[in-house]
This record gives structure tokens, sequence and C-alpha cells, in this order.
């Protein structure tokens, strides 16, 4: 039992949870295209032998099993030693804005100061509404006298959108600073989040089709080519303020994820997970997605057999995703995953510990407060897949309960971008 029990609710894997094709007999060209990517950068491949490979996953099992971890079970060789940002981003819309395929430095430098007023609204007292005021004159600046840079960067459909949105952000920077004069530092988080999403809209406006073509063997499968917004509505018979039923916001990034987003926005446009319980909580993770009956994932009516999803990830400076292989699998470790499991209810696929491919239908939401999980460097980066956050009412994970029954999750925005989803 390893961080792959992340796989399956039970403790140990069902006859069959395993990658259809066998992890020596994989297409060649995909580890290869990922070390390449890696060697383009002028950076070399990790040398660590496939028993030490095995004797860091041996004792990161049995840390997951003891439930506690320490630093000392394994020190990683000098040569693939990082250093950990200061002040890693744990915000997941934060994260999701970040994760946009855009290059544009003014609108980035206003979404940096707008995004640094939570730092500053940790000191204390009035003195944090100086270095406040500062973000927000220094967005306007940078808005005022960069205008034209942002502007020629919408896409062309999306210029009207951009447009309005520049609006808003004028208007709201307005609005933020004279809440900073009046001294009203009670308003400042909720003018934060408005003139972040400001932020966000103008962004989404720069993204110019979809950024990278999905391998040839992955093309056929239901693709996120683009973001979604789902709303989840789970029953929950057990709360400190008793029964409940919570409301969640999902955001899937198929910028990033279009393979592992479209298969889950396929399986919730089926309506695969209405009704299904919560199967796993334990307060390092909520976790549904396994059908009644034998199988253990979701059975394509097509073929009749068990869909897979490929293992895919992105990582931080590479234009495409990697699949197939893990981080780990490629000595890639340290390196840093566009979605990171930095926030708490981030959303991945689980699968079976040695079997990259096996995932199906079983998800997890991190509760990110374990040790495990230490943010910008842990054990889950690269070796699960990310392809989204819980956005809103992500902290009534800490209620969910096994038996809590998931009403049901459905796509309120993006619809359009799922390809090859269900027929109608």
């Amino acid at each position: 039992m390893a961080l792959a029990n992340l796989a399956s609710r039970s403790t140990v894997p069902r006859n069959g949870f395993a990658c259809p094709v066998p992890r020596l007999h994989r297409t060649a060209t995909h580890a290869c295209r990922a070390l390449n990517q890696k060697q383009g950068y002028g950076e070399e491949v990790s040398t660590r032998n496939p028993l030490e490979r095995a004797a860091v996953s041996i004792a990161t099992a049995a840390a997951l099993v003891m439930g506690t971890f320490s630093p000392l079970v394994l020190e990683p060789p000098a040569a693939h030693a990082i250093l950990v940002a200061s002040d890693p981003i744990k915000n997941a819309q934060a994260i999701l804005r970040y994760a946009l395929p855009i290059e544009n430095k003014p609108i980035r430098q206003i979404q940096k100061e707008l995004e640094g007023i939570s730092e500053a609204l940790k000191v204390p007292g009035s003195k944090s509404l100086g270095p406040v005021s500062r973000a927000v004159r220094a967005a306007q600046d940078v808005l005022s006298r960069q205008r034209d840079a942002i502007v020629k960067d919408f896409a062309p459909d999306k210029k009207a959108a951009g447009l309005a949105s520049i609006e808003r952000l004028q208007a709201g920077l307005n609005e933020f600073q004279a809440i900073v004069e009046a001294k009203d530092k009670q308003a400042v988080p909720d003018k934060q989040r408005q003139v972040l999403s400001y932020v966000g809209d103008i962004e989404e406006a720069m993204v110019k089709g979809f950024p990278f073509q999905v391998p040839p063997e992955y093309a056929d499968r239901p693709l996120l080519l683009g973001r979604a917004t789902l709303q989840m509505k789970v029953d929950c018979a057990e709360t400190p303020e008793g029964p409940r039923q919570v409301l969640q916001t999902i955001v899937l990034d198929g910028y990033n994820a279009p393979v592992s987003a479209g298969q889950f926005a396929d399986l919730v446009a089926r309506g695969f997970y209405d009704g299904m319980e919560v199967q796993r909580a334990d307060g390092f993770v909520v976790q549904t997605g396994d059908p009644e009956g034998p199988a253990e994932g979701f059975v394509d009516p097509a073929t009749g057999e068990i869909r897979r999803v490929p293992f895919e990830v992105r990582v931080v400076g590479e234009k495409e995703p990697i699949y197939d292989f893990t981080l780990e699998d490629l000595g890639r470790v340290n390196e840093q995953p566009v979605l990171p499991f930095n926030a708490y209810g981030t959303l991945a696929w689980a699968r079976n510990e040695f079997e990259n491919n096996s995932a199906s239908s079983q998800v997890f939401f991190l509760l990110k407060e374990s040790e495990l999980t230490p943010t910008g460097s842990n054990l889950l980066d690269g070796r699960f897949a990310v392809f989204g956050y819980i956005t809103e009412g992500q902290d009534a994970l800490a209620d969910f309960k096994v038996g809590d029954k998931i009403e049901y999750i459905k796509i309120v925005d993006g619809a359009q971008n799922l390809k090859n989803g269900p027929k109608a």
C-alpha cells in the first residue's frame, strides 16, 4: 500500500487493474520525446539506477502506510537538489491563472501585484494597508501605460470581451484604491478576488486556439480543448452544522491536461458520478469513482471494456505534456508541473502504483494538510495526473465522510470545449 492506494478504495488492487500495455513494451517514442525535451534545456538526465528508484518507492510506501514521512528516508543526490520558492502559490484560482498559455508581461505584472496583496494582509492591523495601496497603484500604473500592449495580445474573436474586462478592471482598481484610503481592511480580500477575476478574464481573452497537438494515439479520446467549469452537489450526513448539502465549483484545465480533463468531463456528461458515494475520506484525500459491480472503472459501452486514462503531466517551461511516463520514471522528479498539488482541493486521477496508464474513473481531491505534501515539493507532483481544482467551497471537503452521496456533477460552462464526448 503506497501512494498508489489512491488507485482503489480496496487495500489490494483488483485483478485486472493494470495498464493494457505492459510498461516494458510501451512505445519508446514517448520516453524519447520526454527525455529530448529535458535535454533540450541543456540539463542532464537522471542517472539514478532502478534499485535506487525502487528504494525510494518502498520507503515512500512505508511512510504513507505509517502516516508519517521523514526526510531521512532517502537523501537525493546533490545534483538533483532544488530551491523551493519561499512563497509557492497555494490558491487554486491563482494557479489556474498562471497556468494559462499566454506570455503577455504587462498583464502578468498586474496579476503579480494583485496576488501579492494576500501576503501583505498577513501583517496585523492597518500596517498592511500601505503595501496594499502600493500594489493597487502599481497595477493601475501598468494598466495605464501598457494598455495597448495588453490589447494587442487579444485573440481576434475575444477582443470585445477582453476590452470589456479591461474597463471592469480599471473601475475595480479605482474602487480598490478608495477602499484602502478609507482604511477598510475587511473589504480588501473581497475586492482583491474581484479584480483578480477581471485579470483572469483578460488573460483568457489572450488565448489563441489550443497551444499544442494531442498525440495521434490519444486524439480520438474525449478531449477538453480549453477549460470547463463544473458544479458538484454533495449530501453530507454529518458536519459540525448537522446534515447539509454542499455546492462546490470545479475548474478543469484542458489547456494543460486535455486528455485527463476530457475523459473526466466525458464521465460527468454521462452522469457517471451522479448518485455515487464518497468512498475514501481519511484526512489525506477524498476519493470516489469506483462503480458498483466487479469493474473497477468505467466500462465503455462502445467497446464493452474498461476505458483507461493515459498518464499526462505538463512541466513548467515546456510546450506540451509528457504522456505515459511519470517524472520519476524519467529521472525528473525535481521539476515542477504546471498543475501542482499546491492547493486544497486539487483534483487528480487515482491509479495503480506500477501502472501509469491504469486510471479509469476513480479520482481524488487532496486535503492539503499533510506533511507529505509540502507546497512546491511533495511526493505527488509528477507521479499523479492533476487536471483541475475546486475553486469554490473546497473547505467543505474536510467534512466529507465515507458514504456521503454525490447528488450530481454537471458542466455549467465550457461544454463546447469537450470534443469526442458522449453521443447525443
